[in-house]
């Protein structure tokens, strides 16, 4: 089975009265790099929370690798985001009092597949591996850079091995050259067989996508071949 989150005809009204997205569908395989881009207000965070199961539409279908989610109660939908989905926020979210090895064990610690902190904590060494960051592995984060916080962000995303990475503004935070670095890392992993769900409203993302979404007063549309490659 392809591996997939598909949202169908979600729309999600606050307050009975302001439409944060209409009617809108996208699917997201394993493997792809999908950007949503629009304006602060667009309903972007608004698609990327529904699609991570942190809030719920108003109205439509999300499936998570083929399986409705709208029934599930919160432990069930809990469940499916451990197993499924890994985040990575503007705010890089890190413990300060953890040392970066530590902060990245965080997401194991409710997953029953880690029996021993022994084994949570070579997994954290192979992720922090996998991001360049060996020769930081016991320090704070008030002992590392912008970029190098969210790198240890992504690895702590990884931990429990999900099939999709969703990211809010993963680079808002970031200069131009730790913002590189940090989509450079997305594109590995959408490389790897992730399925990547990006908003983001700097253009220096189109370089990375597979495919352009334009998300404006709550309406998602394509962004033609013809502009993205301009």
């Amino acid at each position: 089975m392809n591996k997939a989150i598909e949202l169908k005809n979600i729309t999600k009204i606050y307050n009975h009265r302001v439409t944060a997205l209409d009617n809108v569908s996208l699917t997201v395989n394993s493997g792809e790099f999908i950007v949503v881009m629009g304006q602060s207000g667009s309903g972007k965070s608004t698609l990327l929370q529904i699609a991570g199961l942190l809030d719920k539409s108003t109205s439509g279908t999300v499936l998570i690798n083929g399986r409705d989610v709208s029934k599930l109660d919160k432990n069930q939908l809990a469940e499916v985001r451990k197993n499924s989905l890994g985040f990575v926020f503007q705010a890089f979210h890190l413990n300060s009092h953890l040392r970066l090895y530590e902060n990245v064990m965080v997401p194991m610690l409710i997953n029953e597949k880690y029996k021993k902190k022994s084994d949570m904590q070579k997994k954290a060494m192979e992720l922090i591996e996998k991001v360049g960051l060996t020769h930081r592995v016991s320090h704070y984060p008030s002992e590392l850079s912008g970029g190098e916080q969210q790198r240890v962000a992504i690895a702590r995303a990884l931990a429990n091995d999900p099939d999709f990475i969703l990211a809010d503004e993963p680079t808002g935070n970031l200069d131009s050259k730790n913002e590189l670095m940090i989509f450079e890392e997305l594109k590995k992993l959408s490389k790897s067989g992730k399925g990547l769900l990006v908003v983001c409203h700097n253009d220096a993302v189109l370089d990375f996508a597979d495919k352009v979404y334009i998300m404006k007063d709550g309406v998602l549309e394509e962004k033609n071949d013809e502009k993205q490659q301009s």
